[in-house]
């Protein structure tokens, strides 16, 4: 019955290959569990403790959420594409809509819950398939490496690494206090895994880390117990799952910060949602073998549709906006081909909505080697480019059978109409802690430059419409500030 639904000997894998490629991918991307509550509940950040959503409440919904919408991924597409709340995407929820804009979590998830209908809306008329044939490969790698320079530095300013500077914006630490020691702990061990090529290296690096952590505390005091529960051994290790912030939304953001407000944060978490998706699809799509000649996916309507539909669903049950995964690649490449990766990778979150005394243990310096790992992972489809250049070095044509255009085009640096767009993409996201500001730069940046090397006509009809969608955003609150609007 599997055999006929995934189609494993026409996709050239088996059963049991994928089972394991299922494993694989949830253990690379199970730093979620830890990673997403401590980042709606402003775990460490000064200021904003204890004005965040509860620990369990998020742990529950972001394992309902990434194992409902994983399965249907896997059954509904036969792909091995996984789903989760997207990092970037949840920063933005707590750091710019709640923190930024004063909004409460409830009304910042019904923007997120209007997001992705948005999102379905537009995939379901076929324009965003369009969008995504519209934008110049470099720039779609320069987006992908972005979010990862924007994912490391929150990992890095979370753990306590990198701080708020007195004569700069930030600057590192003093390695003096025994929370720095917790994540230089972890990152040496996970990296190290990483390095002999151990492939539960994240979870294994997290586990550790808050086990070494919980040993320092109990002897030094690392974390005040008038704070977080973090590193100390909790009464009860499981629970019944808290289902408590299921269906806790609220459309009030239009009284709150006003319509055009709430109009522009909509269409910057689907700008965000839609690029983060777009090249993870492309990019685990071609390491797969899904893509043709072109870098196009057949069939991807489907996936595209599924990855719309976690966003309300991931809003919905206040666990942010749920999207593609780019750690999919872990299971792809271990072989993993069929829609039963995704099946059994999100089998695998359930059991864990039971379990989140037991998490909550783990401390921010536990999870920020995972998030500087996974940083690592993005940025380093940069390498491409040298593959390319030895293709080219060699004379094979760009449509060799086995080569896809994703993988061939890099970013060339050197040339004005592309590099200054990637750069600005690269530069901006981090910078401003924003992945939509970064891609509006570089897209307002692309289409400028073109029309004034007088080579407009290179520029696709749909590139026009986004720069002069992320214009206005960029204006919003100057027409704010006069009473325009």
């Amino acid at each position: 019955m599997l055999d006929r639904w995934f189609r494993f000997e026409e996709n050239r894998t088996t059963l049991a290959r994928d089972a394991m490629a299922g494993v694989t991918t949830f253990i690379v991307m199970s730093y979620i569990i830890f990673v997403n509550p401590q980042i709606l509940g402003f775990a460490g950040v000064p200021g904003l403790e204890g004005t965040g959503l509860p620990f369990d409440a998020v742990l529950t919904s972001t394992c309902l959420v990434a194992g409902v919408m994983t399965i249907a991924m896997g059954v509904l597409t036969n792909r091995a594409f996984a789903i989760a709340p997207g990092l970037g995407l949840n920063a933005v929820v707590a750091f710019s809509l709640v923190a930024g804009e004063g909004l409460s979590f409830p009304e910042a998830m019904g923007i997120v819950v209007m997001e992705g209908i948005l999102v379905v809306l537009l995939v379901l008329l076929g324009l965003r398939e369009a969008v995504m044939r519209a934008i110049p490969l470099a720039l779609k790698k320069a987006i992908a490496i972005g979010i990862g320079l924007f994912i490391a530095f929150i990992g890095l300013f979370n753990s306590g690494l990198v701080v708020r500077g007195e004569a700069t914006p930030v600057e590192l630490t003093s390695f003096t206090t025994w929370p720095v020691l917790v994540t230089l702990f972890g990152l040496v061990l996970t990296v190290a895994l990483r390095a002999i090529g151990f492939r539960g290296d994240l979870l294994v690096g997290i586990v550790a880390t808050t086990a070494f952590a919980t040993i320092l505390n109990y002897a030094t005091d690392v974390y005040p117990e008038d704070g977080p529960a973090w590193a100390r051994w909790p009464d009860d290790l499981a629970q019944s799952p808290d289902l408590s912030l299921v269906g806790e939304i609220s459309f009030d953001s239009f009284a709150t910060i006003g319509i055009v407000a709430t109009i522009a944060w909509i269409f910057s978490l689907f700008l965000a949602d839609f690029f983060d998706t777009m090249g993870t699809l492309v990019g685990v799509g071609n390491q797969a073998g899904y893509l043709d000649a072109r870098g196009e996916m057949p069939g991807i309507r489907r996936p595209l549709l599924v990855d719309g539909a976690a966003a309300i669903v991931g809003g919905a049950a206040s666990a942010s906006s749920a999207t593609t995964y780019i750690e999919s690649a872990s299971g792809v490449g271990v072989g993993g081909r069929t829609g039963f990766v995704s099946v059994v990778t999100g089998a695998l979150f359930f059991p864990f909505m039971f379990l989140a005394p037991l998490i909550g243990m783990v401390p921010p310096q536990a999870t920020a080697p995972a998030l500087i790992i996974v940083a690592w992972l993005m940025i380093s489809v940069l390498t491409e480019s040298e593959e390319a250049a030895e293709i080219e070095e060699l004379g094979a044509i760009t449509e060799e059978p086995g080569t896809s255009r994703w993988k061939l085009a890099g970013i060339d640096f050197h040339d004005v109409a592309i590099g200054l767009p990637a750069a600005l993409v690269l530069i901006m996201m981090p910078f401003t802690f924003s992945i939509t500001n970064g891609i509006g730069f570089g897209f307002i940046a692309y289409v400028l430059i073109r029309i004034a090397q007088g080579r407009a006509r290179l520029v696709h009809p749909l590139m026009y419409a986004a720069a002069l969608a992320f214009t206005l955003y960029f204006l919003v609150p100057l027409f704010q500030e006069q009473g325009w609007v």
